[in-house]
C-alpha cells in the first residue's frame, strides 16, 4: 500500500498560478454603514483564463451572496476561508463577480477599524502582509498573481478616501460618495492599500533631480494627531525619492506618494506602493531623541526602497521574503547616510538592530535567510530578525565584497528584466553577475542557505611589547562561513594605529594573520572593526580589561558599536558576568554620544538586572543601578536626548528598585524638579505606570490623567497603568480581560501584557502558569494569529515548571507558528536560567 504526500500550500498555489492569466481586479467596497455595522459589502469582479475548470478563491468573509461567471449564475460554495468554482470554461476569457460580505477587524489585519474619542470619529485603514487581503475582498491570493486593480470605495463623503492611485471620479449621493481610482501597475493581492476617515494631510510635490518625473508627497494623520505631523517626514520622502530615482535607475512607477500614520499598528510599516503606512508612534507627541528620528527615516527609507524591491519586482513566494526585506532593511540604512542628515545610520545598525539579529540566529527555530516556507502561517512568523537585520547584514557584506557601484547596477538590471513581475534569488544573481567576477553562487550557498552566527574568537600571543602571533578562531553550530573583515590595534590612549583587512576561509578553523606579527601589543585588539560581516567577536583577555576601564575612550561610533554589540552577546551567552555588564554600561553610557548606542546600552543593562543577575544579588544590583540612574539624570545637561534617554531609563528603574527612594524619585519626576525634563504624555505615563506598579497611585489619579489625554493612545496608556497594580486582584483582572477573544483591540491587548508583567509582580504571577499552559491550545484557537502570538509571548511564565510544561506540550500535534513560538519561548527560558546559574 503506497500513501500520496500531502500537499503544501505552497504547491496547491504554484499549480493554480501555473492555470492562470490573470488579467484585472475591480473591486468595490461599499463603506456606507461603517459607524453602525460590523460589517462592510465587498464585490470582486476579476477577469481571467484559466486551463483548469476548477479553480478556489480565497476569501475570510463573514458570507458570499452571490457568484457569476461571464453573468451568469454560479453555484455559491464557500466554506468560511475558500470558493471552490466548477466547470469553467477553459481557454476563454472569463469575467468572474463575487459578492461577500467582510467583517472590520480590531487586530490590525485586513480592514481595521477604530474610534478615537479625542473628536468622537471613526477612521480605517488596511494591512494586508502576507495573506490578510482575502479578508477585505476575494482574490487570489498570492504573491507571483500580479494584475492590475480597479478600486471602486463608498463612503462618508467627508472622509478622505484612499486607496494605491491617485482619485480620478467621485459621485456624491447623500451623505456618501464613491471613489473611482486610476488603475494600478500590476500588483500582488497583499499590496492593495484602503483607507477612510476624517484624516488631514500635509503635502508637497517632488521633482526629480534631472526634472523630468514629479509626484505628489502627501503625509496623513488621525485629526487629533495633525499637530504633530512635522515637516520633517515630507522632507525625508523627498531626499529618499531623490537617492532612489537616481541609484535605481528606473523612475518611480507608482504615481503619488501618500504616507499615513496610523493606531493600533502590528508593525513598523508596510510599503503598499502609493499609500504606505505607518505606525504612528512615529509621530511624535512627546518629545523625541535623536535615535527617535534617526530610526523614523531609516524606516521611511525602508519603506520606499520597496517601491521597487518588493512591489515594482516581488518574490514569486514566500521563501523569497528576504529578496525585499533585507534589501530594504540595508537601503534603509544606506540611503539614510548617503541622502539624509543621519549619517550615524550603519553605526545604528551594528549597535542595536543586529542584536536583534544574533538573539532570533541563535534560536532553535533559526533558519536560513532564504527559507523553506510552506505556508502563509509559515511566512508570517518569519518577519523576524533573519530575514530582516541578519538579511542587511549579509548584503552589507556582499555589498563590500563585489564594490558598492557594482552591486548598484546590478539591482538596476534587476529592476529593467522584472519590473511589475516576480522574481527568485537565481534572477537577482544572474542581474549581479554581470558587474563582478566575484562567486556568488558559491557566497549565496554560505550565507543564504546556512544558519546561525559563527563566533570569533582572537588568540594573541606577546613577547615583550610585540605580537608574535595573532590567530582567529572561527567557530558555528551549523558551518562556518568566509569572511572579510577588519581587525584594529588600539594603543593605551585607545588610538588605532593598525587595521587589517583580511579574508577567512570558509573551512578554516583557526587562520594566522600573519601581517600582524612584529606589530606593537594592542591594549585593545577588536575583531570585525568596521563591522563589515555578520559574526559575534570575543575579545582576548587584556582587551577585556581595557575596555572594562576605558571603553567610552574609543573614538570611531562604529567601533564602538560592534564594542557595545559584542559585550552583549558575551553577557548573554553567560561569558560574561551579567553584574559587570551593569557596571560597564554605568560608568561609560553616561558619555555615550550615539543616541541609539545609549538607549541601547541602558536597556540590556535593565534586562540583565531582571534576567541574568543571580536571583539573591539581584535586588541590591536593581538598587546600585537606580541610584546610579539618578546622579547621572541629576547632571545631566537639561533638554539633551542624553537626560531624556536616561530619564526614560531610570523610570523603569525606579519601579524596579526594592528602595522606597525609588517611589520618591517617581514623584519627583511628576512634579517637574528635574530641570529641562518635559512632562510630555509619553513620560508621564510612564511614571504613572511605575507608580501603580510600586501601589503609590490612586485609581482616580490615573482617571484623571486619562481625561488630561484623551486620546485613543491615552485610553490604551490608562489600561496597561490601571493594570500594573501589585496585587492578585488586578492581576487576575488583565490576564482574564487579555483573553477574552474579540473583547480589545491589538494595542489594548498590548497595554494589558503590560500591566500584567509589571515590574515587582514576579511572585503575583505564578498563580498563572499552570492555567497557562492548560489554556494556551485554546489562546491559539479562539484568538487571530497577531493576537495569539503577542498572548502566548506575553503570559509565557518565567518559572522552572514552565521547561517541562512546554515539552509536554510541545509533544503534542500543535500548529505550526504556535510550535514556534513555545520553542523561542522555552529557548529564552532555558538562557535565562543557564546563565543565571553561572553568575
Amino acid at each position: 500500500m503506497t500513501t500520496q504526500r500531502v500537499k503544501t500550500q505552497h504547491e496547491l498555489l504554484q499549480k493554480r498560478s501555473a492555470a492562470l492569466d490573470l488579467r484585472a481586479y475591480h473591486v468595490h467596497l461599499n463603506l456606507s454603514q461603517v459607524k453602525e455595522s460590523p460589517t462592510f459589502g465587498a464585490t470582486s469582479r476579476i477577469e481571467l483564463t484559466t486551463t483548469k475548470p476548477k479553480l478556489f478563491l480565497d476569501y475570510l468573509g463573514e458570507s458570499v451572496e452571490q457568484v457569476t461567471v461571464n453573468g451568469r449564475a454560479h453555484d455559491v460554495d464557500f466554506d468560511s476561508s475558500l470558493i471552490c468554482l466548477h466547470e469553467l470554461p477553459v481557454g476563454e476569457e472569463l469575467t468572474i463577480e463575487v459578492t461577500g460580505t467582510s467583517r472590520y477587524s480590531r487586530t490590525g489585519q485586513g480592514l481595521h477599524r477604530m474610534h478615537d474619542q479625542a473628536d468622537n470619529a471613526t477612521y480605517l485603514y488596511s494591512h494586508l502582509e502576507p495573506s490578510d487581503a482575502r479578508r477585505i475582498f476575494p482574490c487570489f491570493e498570492q504573491p507571483d498573481l500580479k494584475a492590475p486593480f480597479h478600486i471602486t470605495i463608498t463612503a462618508p463623503k467627508d472622509w478622505q478616501i484612499l486607496s494605491n492611485q491617485p482619485e480620478t471620479d467621485r459621485e456624491e449621493h447623500g451623505d456618501l460618495a464613491t471613489v473611482r481610482f486610476a488603475p494600478t501597475p500590476p500588483l500582488s493581492t497583499y499590496l492593495t492599500s484602503f483607507a477612510a476617515g476624517p484624516y488631514r494631510y500635509r503635502e508637497r510635490t517632488w521633482t526629480s533631480p534631472d526634472g523630468a518625473h514629479s509626484a505628489q508627497l502627501r503625509a496623513f494623520a488621525r485629526a487629533s494627531m495633525f499637530e504633530y505631523l512635522d515637516e520633517e517626514i515630507l522632507e525625508l520622502t523627498a531626499q529618499g525619492m531623490d537617492y532612489f530615482h537616481e541609484n535605481f535607475g528606473f523612475a518611480y512607477p507608482w504615481g503619488k506618494y501618500d504616507s499615513i500614520f496610523v493606531p493600533e499598528y502590528n508593525l513598523g510599516a508596510m510599503e503598499n506602493p502609493g499609500l504606505v503606512t505607518f505606525t504612528e508612534s512615529y509621530i511624535f507627541r512627546s518629545k523625541a531623541t535623536r535615535n527617535q528620528k534617526a530610526a523614523r527615516a531609516n524606516t521611511i527609507l525602508h519603506e520606499m526602497s520597496h517601491m521597487w524591491f518588493g512591489d515594482l519586482v516581488t518574490p514569486q513566494w514566500w521563501d523569497d521574503l528576504w529578496l525585499k526585506e533585507s534589501f530594504a532593511e540595508f537601503m534603509g540604512a544606506d540611503a539614510s547616510v548617503h541622502a539624509t542628515a543621519y549619517k550615524e545610520a550603519w553605526i545604528n545598525f551594528a549597535g542595536q538592530r543586529k542584536n536583534w539579529a544574533y538573539l532570533q540566529d541563535q534560536l532553535p527555530t533559526t533558519h536560513p535567510i532564504k527559507a523553506d516556507i510552506p505556508d502563509v502561517d509559515a511566512a508570517r512568523q518569519n518577519f523576524d530578525g533573519i530575514t530582516y537585520a541578519k538579511g542587511a547584514a549579509v548584503l552589507k557584506q556582499l555589498v563590500h565584497y563585489v564594490g558598492r557601484d557594482n552591486f548598484y547596477a546590478g539591482a538596476r538590471d534587476y529592476f529593467q528584466e522584472h519590473a511589475f513581475a516576480a522574481a527568485t534569488l537565481d534572477d537577482l544573481l544572474r542581474a549581479l553577475k554581470k558587474h563582478t567576477d566575484r562567486d556568488l553562487d558559491s557566497w549565496s550557498k554560505a550565507w543564504l542557505r546556512t544558519w546561525g552566527p559563527d563566533t570569533l574568537t582572537p588568540e594573541l600571543h606577546t613577547e615583550g611589547d610585540k605580537i608574535t602571533e595573532l590567530a582567529i578562531i572561527a567557530e558555528a553550530e551549523d558551518i562556518t562561513r568566509p569572511h572579510r573583515l577588519s581587525v584594529a590595534l588600539f594603543d593605551a590612549s585607545l588610538n588605532k594605529y593598525r587595521e587589517f583587512d583580511i579574508d577567512l576561509p570558509a573551512s578554516g578553523q583557526r587562520t594566522i594573520v600573519d601581517e600582524a606579527a612584529g606589530e606593537k601589543a594592542p591594549a585593545l585588539l577588536l575583531l570585525n572593526d568596521a563591522d563589515h560581516t555578520y559574526t559575534k567577536v570575543r575579545f582576548d583577555d587584556a582587551s577585556l580589561a581595557t575596555l572594562s576601564d576605558h571603553l567610552s575612550e574609543v573614538q570611531d561610533g562604529l567601533s564602538r558599536a560592534v564594542i557595545w554589540t559584542s559585550l552583549w552577546n558575551l553577557t548573554r551567552d553567560g561569558e560574561w558576568k551579567a553584574e559587570e555588564y551593569v557596571r560597564v554600561v554605568t560608568k561609560h553610557a553616561p558619555v555615550e554620544t550615539n543616541a541609539t548606542l545609549l538607549t541601547t546600552a541602558y536597556s540590556n543593562a535593565h534586562f540583565a538586572i531582571q534576567h541574568y543577575v543571580a536571583h539573591d544579588r539581584r535586588e541590591e544590583v536593581c538598587a546600585e543601578f537606580a541610584n546610579a540612574l539618578w546622579e547621572q539624570l541629576s547632571a545631566a545637561d537639561p533638554g539633551s536626548d542624553a537626560q531624556l534617554i536616561l530619564a526614560r531609563t531610570a523610570i523603569v528603574a525606579f519601579a524596579a528598585t526594592p528602595e522606597t527612594s525609588g517611589t520618591d524619585r517617581l514623584r519627583d519626576l511628576l512634579a517637574g524638579t528635574v530641570e529641562g525634563l518635559r512632562l510630555d504624555p509619553q513620560i508621564r505615563w510612564s511614571i504613572l505606570r511605575a507608580l501603580a506598579a510600586r501601589d503609590d497611585v490612586a485609581l482616580d489619579e490615573l482617571e484623571a490623567e486619562k481625561q488630561r489625554d484623551n486620546t485613543l493612545t491615552g485610553a490604551a496608556e490608562f489600561l496597561g497603568a490601571s493594570h500594573a497594580f501589585p496585587n492578585s486582584k488586578t492581576k487576575r483582572a488583565a490576564f482574564n480581560s487579555a483573553l477574552i477573544p474579540g473583547e480589545y483591540s491589538n494595542a489594548e491587548v498590548d497595554a494589558l501584557l503590560v500591566g500584567f508583567n509589571a515590574p515587582r509582580s514576579a511572585e503575583l504571577q505564578e498563580e498563572f502558569a499552570e492555567e497557562f499552559f492548560r489554556r494556551v491550545e485554546d489562546i491559539w484557537n479562539n484568538h487571530p494569529i497577531e493576537i495569539a502570538n503577542r498572548l502566548v509571548r506575553g503570559l509565557y511564565p518565567e518559572s522552572s515548571m514552565a521547561e517541562s510544561a512546554t515539552t509536554d506540550l510541545l509533544r503534542k500535534d500543535l500548529p505550526g507558528a504556535l510550535r514556534r513560538v513555545l520553542l523561542e519561548c522555552r529557548d529564552n527560558l532555558r538562557r535565562t536560567l543557564r546563565v543565571r546559574a553561572q553568575q
